[in-house]
C-alpha cells in the first residue's frame, strides 16, 4: 500500500500541490488525470521519492519514503518517465536487462537473464533484442523502456508491496500497443503490485483503471471508482470542455464523447 498524507509542494512562491491526501492499494491500477499543470506529474514524482523537497508524508506499506535508502527502494519499486534519454548504441537486450542492475553487483545470473528473456517474450520484443537501441521508432523504444522497467520489478520481494509509476506512458505508443501496454499494467496490478499512472486519454483511463484521481490547480476534484465518479459535468468541470458519457453495441464500459465548440 502506498498512503500520501496531507502532500504540498511549491516551487519558490508558486504552489504547485495542496493538501494531498490518497491512498493506493495492491491490485488496483490508480489513473491520475488532469489538464496540463495540475500537479500530476510532481505528485508522481513525489510520490515515486524522485524529490523529498515537499511537506506532508508518502508510506511505503508503514515506511516514510524519506527513510527508504535508494538502493532498498529500487528492489520494489521502478519508475517509467514520459521520456528517457539514453544515447548510446546498447543493444535492446542490454537496455532491458539495465532494470536488474538493483539485483546484482558486477554481472547479471542465471535468474536475471531469464526475467529478461521472459519480459521481452511478454512485450514482443525477441525480434529486437538484437538491436541498435538508437536505431527503434519512438514507440519501439518506449516499448522497451517498459521492459525494462519490468525488469526491475518482476519478482515478488521478500516482505513487503511493489511499486510501478507511470508518467504517460502510452504516448508515442500506435492504439495496438497503448491496449497492449495497459493490459500488461492490468495483470502486473493483479499480481499484489501497486500501479500508479498519469494518462491523457479519459476513455483508455475508463477502461483500465480501478481508481481515477482528477487534479486540477495542483488539488484533488475528485477521485474514486470511474463507474462511481465520472460524469459528464465532472469532466467539463476538470477539463473545460462539453462532453456526454455514451453506450455503444458490444462495449461493456461506456466512452466519452467531446463536444468541441463550432
Amino acid at each position: 500500500m502506498l498512503k500520501a498524507e496531507n502532500i504540498q509542494y511549491q516551487i519558490g512562491k508558486k504552489q504547485i500541490l495542496k493538501d494531498i491526501n490518497a491512498v493506493f492499494y495492491p491490485g488496483r491500477v490508480a489513473v491520475i488525470l488532469g489538464p496540463n499543470g495540475s500537479g500530476k506529474s510532481s505528485f508522481l514524482k513525489i510520490a515515486c521519492g524522485e524529490t523529498n523537497d515537499f511537506t506532508g508524508t508518502v508510506f511505503y506499506d508503514n515506511s516514510n519514503s524519506k527513510n527508504l535508502k535508494k538502493d532498498q527502494l529500487a528492489k520494489s519499486r521502478a519508475v517509467m518517465s514520459q521520456q528517457t534519454e539514453l544515447n548510446f548504441p546498447l543493444l535492446v537486450s542490454e537496455v532491458v536487462m539495465m532494470g536488474r542492475y538493483p539485483h546484482f553487483a558486477f554481472n547479471p545470473g542465471h535468474r536475471d537473464i531469464a526475467v529478461c528473456e521472459e519480459i521481452m517474450d511478454r512485450m514482443d520484443l525477441q525480434a529486437f533484442k538484437d538491436r541498435n537501441y538508437l536505431t527503434l521508432s519512438g514507440g519501439e523504444k518506449q516499448r522497451v523502456q517498459f521492459a525494462r522497467v519490468l525488469a526491475q520489478i518482476w519478482e515478488t520481494p521478500a516482505s513487503g508491496s511493489r511499486y510501478l509509476f507511470l508518467d504517460e506512458p502510452i504516448a508515442s505508443l500506435d492504439i495496438h500497443y497503448q491496449h497492449q501496454f495497459l493490459q500488461t499494467t492490468k495483470m502486473l496490478a493483479a499480481e499484489n503490485i501497486v500501479v500508479i499512472a498519469v494518462l491523457h486519454d479519459i476513455n483508455l483511463a475508463m477502461h483500465y483503471a480501478d481508481d481515477i484521481i482528477f487534479m486540477k490547480e495542483g488539488g484533488i476534484v475528485k477521485k474514486g471508482a470511474p463507474a462511481d465518479i465520472i460524469t459528464a459535468d465532472l469532466i467539463q468541470e476538470v477539463f473545460n470542455i462539453p462532453v456526454k458519457i455514451v453506450g455503444y453495441d458490444g462495449a461493456d464500459k461506456p466512452v466519452v464523447v467531446y463536444h468541441y465548440p463550432s
